[in-house]
């Protein structure tokens, strides 16, 4: 016997894995039915009814699912107890449960006979599902998790079986008949075994002789349970009469004085949910003339300070000020900690009514992100109860606990959620009511205003508010599309197959008169909100560095320092410090340093940063003796001479006439910043330092927002609008290096910015503008680009920066977690740390550093010597010679090409020169260069504007370089304070108009007295406008100097030792990677391909002085796998073949992969007379060499762990014979090169195009890069060479034939497509590893008839050629040049033997020229002819004999 069951109910269960005994947390039965069958599949009984609820009502989403309305149950139902009688009477007659998911009816009715107290036998009797993993197999429908097939529906299950759907699901009775009809079609298929039927073999065959035919249904009448609910609803309205409620206009009228406040906004940084930023939010409520504004972002407060200074700003000029509502729309679960099962909790509205309320909702926020984070940030209860001081709370939206309830869970759910919040909040507890127009919020708001009665709680009127205006709408769902990566063109909906989206387009910031007309039948929802506005309190987040505490010895502490909270300790233990590093620093402390060190010491107590100076010397002391590199220092810190003997700085500030009001104005207090350089492999370790020194919750990191760029919004917008990909690129370059937003808008910044752009851009910005005003898909996407554009995209973690508080960071300001961390990040950005009040240090890796610390340890292990870069001499001459001749590749700073011309123009020959071409090199300063460079050489004259400027400007030949210049000079000239010189530094910089028109006057009458001519000073007053902005800091650019020093000292003097550590400083970058290798080939230095008896991790320098490859940059050979090779190479000597090499090391280190990649890097070249193909070579056994000699490794390991003791108690050893090396066939260059690229990223032992190096150099005008951007090349002919390396031949739909095929040259790499005749022409030369000399051209895109547009320009083939015959085609003679002084009987007659050994047709010129007398003799050889050859040319090279091929 089966019994089929199915019942409907309330809802769902919370958790799904409570035992049915958790009364709370399963629903209530409001229908069920059933059938009983016999064995063979006849019906013998069925009944199905509705069950009054008792003390309970059918929520709204429950009742649009199945169509049964309270009143239904309520009139048509029976009583639960009776109910439950006959259901139990019918399992008294079964021996099976049938039902599809039947374990969750199993856990209703369970429940319902537990609340009850009823004795029955539902849970020890078995059960059959309809819905398993074998039903799965048997629909495969694709969507299940792990990839495998989901479990069907019973509408799937039905169709799969009878090709026919069913029509009423969620039904009870209509699901029993479907259930049952596929139940017993299961039985009919042999789809049970006879084992989970229990029944005899013959079983099945006696089922299907009864049912031959596919199972049909018995016919039973379904009511259709929603109609029934409606009818009854109408004729109970009927009853109730019409409520008194107010007209539109009388309400209206009682609220034409009231004014109304929006206090549920969501901006951008409710990250990818809203388009609203905080301008925009400010000025729309500010036009509307609202009281004040909220911000009520999902979880994050990260919007807080730019909300709140945003409104402070509005109120400078406003002639009504606003309040700023801070608020949050909090997750609230049941247990924030509980992370086994997922509970995003409901999202409830909390707003701060003081600064009081900001710190606990700040406090909730950390704790969300912190503790509570699991899919979402979340808190619970208990966390509001302890931090719901100065906390007003709203209902929140339908999502909130108790909309969520009266939809979900009843009303009386609902109630029970509602008193607890009015009990915690008392009269700060309000109802929020929302009229969106959809028909689940009326439900809500009825029963609302219920309890608003009933409980005497005010009621308030909000607008989610998600977008600023109502035709943002569809921006704002590309925008929630982007966040969940669907297309929009995907329906809404829930589950597979559909995504997230607002129900209409409703949700914008309406205005005063919309939100008064909405609710003119409730004015109290309106009028409420001025009271919670009067509660607010306006505060400001802005406030004054807090530092953290520095423990100070005894002896240097003050008692007074208790009583008033002073400084004067810190101040005392820092002048102690100071003095004592001065004595080390300078020896003897003259009159003028220690002026100079009070002057310091005494700005420094004045502004209150003792404390900063002693935390930064603190851990760049602790740093130091962890043997992390520190910098010299970086910006106008290194103006102070107390840093410099706090070893903060290296460079001393007076020796460079470096200013300390740069750093820190005595005048004008503003927080000092120092930021430091560390060496990027121990940044980290200085960071954990801090955080063990000041706590984990008193460090953090900062947050970065991430916006959508104009470019990336565009790409977003095509991908969710699915306009393809090639016309998103299309749009996305026209964009020049401008907003959209100013591209499109008519305000004069905008207008300024596009008229600020060249020519060829405004262009492009009008055809952007074209292409936005049609109605296409195009025009869509670049318009609602332009308005996500700037949304908050995602966030990160600022890369140097790091927060140390005095306290638990939470007090200050709110937190989250770092991704993959457990540090802190603060929600509030870099922006505006400082002016919250948070200690900022800059903790900067710069890879330098670690440049030269590896640079002095391979000086040391090949050397011996000890080199201490702090203390390279400045006058050394080699160091020098190097920038002179412009050989700064790898130099830190002044590596770039126009730099090294710059170098060798200026051959500098003192600091003072890099220092000043370190800040020239910069878009402006730039063109003085020349000038400079001229005075330098005295081929210009050195002029000064007043003798008076030559003691500050003689350093840099009278031209003003330096910020620090115009200081002295304003000091020196007029007398200015060293606090106004810095004010005037800074006015200038920054263009500040208003300072500057102040400030000249005085200038000029101060300086005039002092006896400087008016007129002058007036030139000098306009120069200075003009540079100032331009001008560096020199303190920064003396520091970068310095390290460029080191790096160049070391270069000059250690070349492969150095080269050896950039080239390992680059190892993960391989475009990198070659560029150096390039510049050691230059530099005549060899670069050899790894080698297991010399190779380390890094790359390293080898008894022959040639830089080796390290072993670190072979993929798949990790850390622990080169440490075992060279631990084992260091204690044993070196390897003599793979068998030792395998039999040493430690296999479970280096696994097979790491030995394959080694042989392909040329890891075992060295070993003896074995290449790398025999490695790879296998007897026709399937295993290779390689493998053979890794498991003899393996097998003399464990025989010798086994150490067997035989019979004589000697140890047994037992030989093996080692493989032998396959012979086999070397791979020819190509595939050698090939494989070594494959594992390396580099070809190392050499380039596939080095045999036609001269013909790429003299023959071809491009390269393979310069197709990446064909633009600037239209109209022109490009001539190109390289190696192809791919080819893809393909078939169009017409059946032409084109191919897809890759060519490399020394640079680049790019895929070039090829169709029609030049296909045909030249298919024969696309043959992978074939070398090619290409000649192509440009031809301008095709205009579209219908838009006027031109299309991306055209690449035309004109010519493939094989580059081994180039040469011979191209050349046509030889010209050899002579200078005269190195004629010598022995070099001609070298240079005859060379050229009779290439005898051939092209022909022979020589060029004799005298360098002294500048004359220069042109001489063909009549006789002799030459062959054009790569050896011929090589042996000239080799001879030092300059050619030149025409």
């Amino acid at each position: 016997m089966y019994i089929i069951f199915d019942t409907e109910t309330t809802g769902l269960p919370k958790n799904w894995n409570a035992p049915y005994t958790d009364t709370d947390n399963w629903p209530r039965c409001i229908q069920i039915a059933w059938q009983l069958h016999d064995e063979m599949g006849n019906v013998l009984e069925h009944n199905d009814f509705l069950i009054k609820p008792d003390g309970f009502n059918i929520p709204y989403d429950a009742e649009r699912i199945h169509g049964i309305s309270t009143e239904l149950a309520d009139e048509q139902g029976i009583a639960l107890d009776e109910g439950l009688q006959l259901f139990n009477e019918a399992l008294q007659k079964t021996k099976f449960i049938v039902g599809q998911n039947v374990g969750f009816d199993i856990n209703i009715m369970g429940c319902e006979f537990h609340r009850l107290g009823v004795e029955n036998n539902l849970t020890s009797l078995p059960l059959l599902d309809t819905c398993t993993e074998k039903t799965a197999l048997m629909c495969q429908i694709p969507g299940g998790r792990g990839g495998k097939f989901k479990l069907p529906t019973l509408t799937e299950l039905h169709n799969h079986l009878f090709g026919v759907g069913f029509g009423e699901a969620h039904n009870a009775t209509a699901d029993v008949e479907a259930t049952t009809r596929c139940f017993l079609e299961l039985i009919r298929l042999r789809e049970f075994t006879k084992e989970q039927l229990d029944v005899d073999a013959d079983y099945f065959k006696n089922f299907s002789e009864t049912n031959p035919k596919p199972i049909q249904v018995i016919g039973l009448k379904h009511i259709n349970l929603k109609k029934e609910s409606d009818k009854i609803r109408k004729r109970l309205d009927k009853l109730k009469g019409v409520e008194e409620s107010k007209s539109t206009s009388e309400g209206l009228a009682e609220l034409k004085d009231v004014q109304f406040t929006h206090l549920h906004n969501h901006t951008q940084y409710s990250v990818l949910q809203s388009t609203m930023q905080i301008g925009n939010i400010v000025k729309a409520a500010a036009k509307d003339n609202m009281p004040a504004v909220a911000m009520t972002d999902t979880a994050n407060m990260m919007a807080a300070f730019h909300f709140v200074s945003a409104v402070l700003n509005h109120n400078k000029s406003a002639e009504t000020p606003m309040k700023p509502i801070i608020g949050c729309e909090f997750n609230v679960c049941e247990d924030h900690t509980n992370k086994k099962q997922k509970d995003n909790g409901y999202q409830v509205v909390l707003l701060a009514k003081n600064k009081k309320g900001y710190h606990n909702l700040a406090k909730m926020s950390s704790i969300a992100f912190v503790d509570g984070f699991y899919y979402v940030p979340r808190i619970d209860r208990e966390i509001i109860q302890k931090y719901k001081e100065d906390i007003i709370v709203l209902t929140g939206n339908l999502y909130g606990e108790v909309p969520s309830k009266i939809l979900n869970l009843g009303e009386k759910q609902a109630e029970e959620a509602l008193l607890w919040w009015k009990e915690e909040f008392q009269d700060d507890f309000y109802i929020e009511l929302m009229r969106h127009n959809q028909q689940d919020e009326k439900i809500v708001n009825e029963t609302l205003l219920k309890f608003s009665k009933n409980h005497n709680i005010k009621i308030v009127a909000t607008n989610n508010t998600f977008y600023l205006e109502k035709k943002d709408a569809n921006a704002h769902d590309i925008l929630l599309c982007v966040k969940d990566g669907e297309k929009q063109a995907t329906p809404k909906g829930k589950g597979r197959g559909y995504r997230y989206g607002l129900p209409n387009e409703e949700y914008y910031f309406k205005s005063s008169d919309e939100m008064k007309t909405l609710f003119a039948d409730l004015p109290e929802a309106i009028i409420n909100i001025q009271e919670i506005v009067d509660k607010i309190e306006i505060f400001t987040l802005a406030r004054d560095v807090l530092l953290p505490a520095f423990d100070i010895p005894d002896e240097f502490k003050d008692v007074k320092d208790e009583a008033d909270g002073g400084k004067r300790g810190e101040n005392n233990f820092l002048k102690h410090l100071t003095f004592e590093g001065a004595k080390k620093r300078y020896g003897e402390i003259t009159e003028s340093i220690k002026e100079r060190l009070d002057f310091e010491l005494e700005v420094i107590e004045k502004t209150g940063y003792p404390g900063y100076f002693l935390i930064v010397e603190d851990f760049i002391r602790e740093a130091r003796k962890m043997d992390v590199s520190v910098g010299p220092g970086r910006g106008s810190a290194a103006g102070s001479v107390v840093a410099y003997c706090l070893w903060i700085t290296n460079i001393d500030p007076i020796k460079y006439d470096l200013l300390f009001e740069r750093f820190l104005n005595p005048e004008r207090v503003s927080m000092p910043d120092i930021d430091i350089d560390f060496d990027d492999e121990g940044r980290g370790r200085v960071m954990d330092y801090v955080i063990d020194k000041y706590g984990a919750n008193q460090v953090a990191q900062i947050i970065t927002y991430g916006t959508m760029a104009a470019k990336s919004s565009i790409r977003d917008t095509a991908r969710v609008l699915d306009l393809p990909l090639f016309e998103a690129d299309r749009i996305a370059k026209l964009i020049p290096g401008i907003k959209l937003k100013n591209i499109f808008g008519d305000d004069p910044k905008s207008i300024g910015k596009v008229n600020g752009l060249r020519a060829e851009e405004k262009q492009l910005v009008e055809e952007l503008k074209t292409m936005s005003y049609g109605n296409d898909l195009t025009s869509e996407t670049i318009n609602k680009a332009t308005i996500l554009e700037g949304s908050v995209r995602n966030t990160g973690i600022h890369a140097c920066g790091v927060i140390i508080t005095p306290g638990d960071i939470t007090n200050y300001v709110p937190v989250a977690l770092a991704k993959d961390s457990d540090m802190y990040v603060t929600q509030f950005d870099n922006s505006v740390v400082e002016s919250a009040g948070l200690l900022k240090m800059d903790f900067l890796g710069l890879k330098t550093l670690t440049l030269i610390k590896d640079t002095v340890k391979i000086v040391k292990a090949k050397h011996g010597v000890e080199l201490d870069p702090e203390n390279f001499p400045l006058d050394d001459e080699k160091t020098y010679e190097l920038f002179q001749k412009g050989e700064t590749v790898g130099i830190f700073q002044y590596e770039s090409p126009g730099m090294q011309k710059h170098m060798r123009s200026l051959k500098p020959t003192v600091f003072a020169d890099l220092i000043a071409m370190n800040a020239l090199y910069r878009p402006g300063p730039m063109e003085y260069i020349p000038s400079f460079i001229n005075r330098k050489h005295g081929t210009e004259d050195i002029e000064y504007d007043l003798p008076a400027m030559e003691e500050y400007l003689a350093e840099t030949y009278g031209i003003t370089v330096y910020q620090e210049q115009v200081m002295l000079l304003s000091q020196k000239l007029a007398d200015f304070t060293k606090g106004e010189a810095d004010v005037l530094r800074k006015a200038m910089g920054k263009k500040q108009i208003a300072v500057l028109d102040k400030m000249k006057p005085k200038f000029i009458e101060q300086a005039s007295a002092n006896g400087h001519d008016a007129k002058i000073l007036e030139k000098v007053w306009k120069d200075w406008e003009a540079f100032a902005s331009y001008a560096f800091n020199k303190s920064h650019s003396t520091c970068y100097a310095w390290i460029a020093y080191q790096t160049a000292y070391l270069k000059a003097h250690y070349p492969a030792e150095y080269m050896a550590a950039v080239l390992s400083n680059n190892m993960n970058d391989i475009k990198q990677v070659t560029f150096f290798m390039e510049e050691c080939k230059r530099m005549k230095l060899d670069v050899l391909g790894p080698d297991i008896n010399e190779s380390f991790y890094k790359f390293s320098v080898n008894k022959d002085y040639a830089v080796r490859f390290g072993m670190g940059a072979i993929k798949g050979v990790g850390h622990g796998a080169v440490m075992t090779i060279v631990e084992n190479r260091k204690e044993d000597g070196h390897y003599k073949s793979i068998f030792d090499f395998a039999k040493r090391i430690d296999l479970r280190a280096a696994n097979k992969r790491a030995f394959e990649n080694l042989a392909l890097a040329g890891g075992f070249d060295g070993l003896g007379d074995v290449h790398r193909a025999q490695y790879f070579h296998d007897d026709g056994d399937g295993i290779t060499f390689l493998e053979k000699a890794i498991k003899f490794a393996q097998k003399h390991k464990e025989n010798e762990n086994s150490a067997q003791i035989d019979m004589f108690g000697e140890q047994s050893s037992v030989q093996f014979s080692e493989p032998e090396v396959p012979p086999c066939e070397e791979w020819g260059t190509m595939e050698k090169l090939s494989k070594e690229r494959e594992v390396v990223g580099v070809y190392i032992s050499g380039h596939p195009l080095d045999d036609f190096k001269t013909e790429m150099k003299t023959f071809c005008n491009g390269t393979v890069g310069m197709f990446n951007t064909l633009e600037p090349y239209v109209n022109r002919e490009l001539v190109f060479g390289g190696v192809v390396t791919d080819v893809q031949h393909r078939v169009s739909k017409q059946g032409k034939g084109w191919a897809l095929f890759t060519i490399e040259d020394y640079t680049d790499s790019f895929e070039f497509r090829i169709f029609g005749e030049e296909y045909l022409k030249y298919r024969h030369f696309l043959l992978q590893n074939s070398f090619v000399f290409v000649k192509s051209f440009i031809r301008e895109g095709w205009v579209n008839k219908d838009t006027g547009k031109r299309s991306d320009p055209r690449l035309q083939f004109n010519s493939f050629q094989l580059l081994h015959d180039v040469m011979e085609n191209y050349a046509k003679k030889l010209s050899i040049q002579v200078n005269i002084k190195d004629l010598d009987e022995q070099k001609i007659i070298a240079l005859k033997e060379l050229l009779h050994m290439h005898p051939g047709t092209h022909a022979l010129n020589f060029l004799v020229y005298d360098m002294k007398e500048k004359i220069k003799l042109n001489m063909s050889s009549r006789r002799q002819q030459v062959r054009m050859c790569q050896e011929l040319l090589s042996e000239l090279e080799a001879q030092q004999v300059k050619f030149k091929l025409n």
